[in-house]
């Protein structure tokens, strides 16, 4: 077994072993709304749930130069946005808002996804989505790199609200096999749900 010091590696090098190591990883498809009213949309794999008491999801959002990207900046200056679970059906969708676009340009067009108004947040959901969940920020705190230039915004949010296709709703609980999630591994590759199995938790 190899014994590799994380400090001798590049930042480069550490995300391979990362984003190899740490599979499958959790998709947030995430809208937030500029300043100036543009729908912004962007995926994001470094997602999971924190507690249910109250819901906490947190979301990590790179930063280039220490420059917050256009979700973390308009999730702090709005405190709102919506996090949705992608799935097999628009997964390419959610792959094109990943493109290189302007803060003035939405990629909610760019990918032809459909917005739909939210109840108790301000910023538009996405349609095609079978789960979203309505969020406000709890808090954004700034990670890594240096005091001057954070390498990540950590944003947490709290739930306000949940919207949960009906096929998948059953007695209070998800049907994972109707939803069809789809996980981020490493470089250009997914995962689908695949095989499940249950195991009983110790007493």
């Amino acid at each position: 077994m190899k014994s590799i010091d994380p400090q001798e590696l590049s930042v480069k090098e550490n995300y391979k072993f990362l984003t190899g190591s740490i599979i499958p990883r959790p998709i947030a498809f995430v809208t937030t709304l500029s300043s100036k009213g543009v729908l912004n949309a962007a995926p994001f794999s470094y997602f999971n749930a924190l507690t249910s008491n109250p819901p906490l999801i947190a979301i990590s959002i790179g930063r280039k130069d220490g420059i917050q990207k256009d979700t973390s900046r308009n999730a702090e200056e709005l405190v709102e946005f919506v996090v949705h679970i992608p799935d097999e059906t628009y997964i390419k969708a959610v792959n094109q808002t990943a493109a290189n676009l302007e803060p003035d340009q939405s990629e909610v067009e760019l990918a032809k996804l459909t917005k739909v108004k939210s109840e108790k947040v301000g910023v538009p959901g996405i349609a095609e989505s079978k789960i979203r969940m309505e969020c406000v920020v709890e808090q954004i705190i700034p990670l890594g790199g240096t005091p001057d230039k954070p390498s990540t915004d950590l944003l947490i949010g709290r739930v306000v609200h949940y919207h949960i296709s009906d096929e998948l709703y059953h007695e209070g609980r998800i049907d994972a096999d109707k939803l069809k999630p789809v996980g981020r591994l490493a470089g250009t590759n997914y995962v689908k749900l695949g095989e499940t199995f249950s195991l009983e938790r110790p007493e």
